[in-house]
């Protein structure tokens, strides 16, 4: 099974593909993805790398929190 995140698609795309994206998501401190319509909407704009950027993240940490659960993040 191809585990592959790209840092710039749709948080929608993602999650659409591996649901479980959404919990990790959660465990990072995206805590609005879980909302009721935030993925609809919002979900479908913001990218994984434009949410970094937002709450000031180091992209490092992130990638090895999805690493622990068993994906590759890809530029």
């Amino acid at each position: 099974m191809n585990r592959v995140l790209r840092m710039d698609e749709s948080i929608f795309e993602l999650v659409s593909r591996h649901p479980e994206v959404t919990g990790i998501m959660v465990e990072l401190g995206f805590q609005d993805i879980a909302k009721p319509g935030m993925l609809q909407t919002a979900g479908r704009f913001m990218t994984l790398s434009k949410g970094i950027k937002l709450k000031k993240m180091d992209p490092e940490t992130v990638r090895q929190i999805f690493v622990r659960h068993g994906f590759e993040i890809v530029e």
